[in-house]
């Protein structure tokens, strides 16, 4: 079955190999760490060995953030020892590196053993443990073989690749069977978990992770972007994160219609991938909405009455800070929404569209606490409802706050998992984990 696998893989690689190299030559895309991702292991990982080594895997920027906390535990678990991280994604490599120190963090190997085998050899990990959903056939069974426990924490099964896993159990409950425990977000990826082939005696609930993510303080360095939206101040100020493509302009119409009763409302339009920057700002000249660029934000610069457009990297969670409605986005369009706990733990009144399956039980847990508003994909029904938030302060300051009780509710998954990971080593006594906080009873009037 691997050799199979790995036939299959090396098909759709090379068929695929023309897409990805014009995404290196046009944007810049895929080119960092080529040379880790095939299996040359860097110099700044190779140091003596530690008593233990734990390697410890997040994709991108959501999974650096949610794992950062466990991480800290970790290294109290194994003291003396190691841990060392992978990122897929080149914004989670540099976040990674900033927290963990850039000789413990490198590039993710492709699925192929000729990429695995040297970290395995380099590293002899004691303990591999993957953030939520990388069951990579190939370098699970490595793993396991090379003598580590794997484990899989914050584990969550997506609407979208439930029914795929579900077509592919026969063959995918082998691959599951290298993993010796799952810690499974909610009870529903727990049954999501066993029926697509994990061993039920080895899938626990620990609870979300990124329920322990505390957000950054904001920095001096948003000193002059608070000073542009002064004018308006966070009861006027909407901020907009991680909008897709389809989003902005219904964003930015259902803003024109606030504009006409709020003329001193801001909006800051943080669009999820940089390379779509120069579109969303062609977006803003079309929509003839005074705006401007947070990179050309001069010192003078004032934004009421208009648009910012957040065109950095790494800012977003701070900037929420500076509003007191926050739009998450990805949701307004088929595309599985985006976190929404960042501005919930700024006490933002948050509004997300009616696609948001990648966080289902996020955002059942909210809506039913009443702590945010899902709102149709449509300008005026976006306009009512911001209309609705910005003229009246309790309603606005009472759903943000159900939102931060909300989130501070659901803490502690970070020890959970550190316990039961614990106890797979054999460093505490094999006792049943705590269980998350239940979901908050539906809020009254909704």
């Amino acid at each position: 079955m691997y050799l199979l696998y790995s036939f299959a893989l090396a098909a759709g690689f090379l068929v695929s190999a023309p897409y990805w190299l014009i995404q290196m030559l046009r944007l810049g895309k895929y080119r960092a760490g080529v040379g880790e991702r095939l299996g040359s292991v860097p110099a700044r990982l190779l140091r003596p060995s530690a008593p233990a080594v734990v390697w410890m895997h997040a994709v991108s920027v959501g999974e650096v953030l949610a794992a950062s906390g466990l991480i800290e535990e970790l290294k109290l678990l194994f003291p003396g020892g190691r841990v060392v991280v992978s990122t897929t994604t080149a914004t989670g490599q540099k976040l990674a590196r900033e927290r963990f120190g850039e000789e413990n963090v490198f590039y993710f190997p492709l699925d192929f053993a000729f990429a695995i085998r040297p970290y395995l050899r380099a590293l002899q990990p004691r303990l591999v443990v993957l953030a939520e959903t990388e069951f990579w056939p190939n370098f699970l069974r490595l793993a396991r073989e090379s003598g580590a426990r794997v484990a899989v924490v914050n584990a969550r099964i997506s609407d979208r690749s439930l029914p795929s896993y579900r077509r592919w159990r026969g063959l995918l409950s082998g691959v599951l069977r290298n993993v010796k425990l799952f810690l499974a977000q909610s009870e529903e990826d727990k049954r999501r978990l066993i029926s697509i082939g994990a061993a039920p005696e080895r899938v626990q609930v620990a609870g979300n992770l990124k329920f322990d993510t505390h957000a950054a303080f904001p920095p001096p360095a948003l000193d002059p972007l608070r000073a542009a939206l002064a004018a308006a101040g966070p009861a006027q100020t909407v901020v907009c994160g991680s909008t897709v493509e389809g989003e902005e302009e219904l964003l930015l119409r259902a803003f024109a219609t606030v504009l006409a009763r709020h003329p001193q409302a801001a909006m800051v339009v943080a669009p999820r991938h940089p390379e779509r920057f120069d579109a969303v700002a062609g977006l803003l000249v079309a929509s003839g909405i005074p705006w401007k660029r947070r990179t050309a934000l001069a010192a003078d610069d004032r934004v009421a009455g208009g648009v910012l457009l957040l065109d950095t990297i790494g800012e977003l969670s701070a900037v929420y800070a500076l509003g007191s409605v926050a739009f998450v986005g990805g949701s307004l369009v088929p595309r599985g929404g985006h976190n929404i706990l960042e501005p919930a733990q700024r006490g933002c009144a948050i509004l997300v569209g009616p696609h948001t399956e990648n966080f289902r039980d996020i955002i059942r847990l909210f809506d039913r606490a009443g702590a945010l508003r899902i709102v149709r994909p449509d300008p005026q029904a976006l306009a009512d409802l911001l209309l609705q938030l910005l003229g009246d302060r309790g309603a606005r300051e009472h759903l943000g706050e159900l939102a931060r009780q909300t989130w501070h509710a659901q803490a502690g998954a970070t020890q959970r998992t550190a316990d039961a990971l614990a106890v797979l080593m054999g460093l505490r006594p094999s006792d049943p984990i705590g269980q998350p906080a239940p979901a908050p009873p539906l809020a009254e009037g909704r």
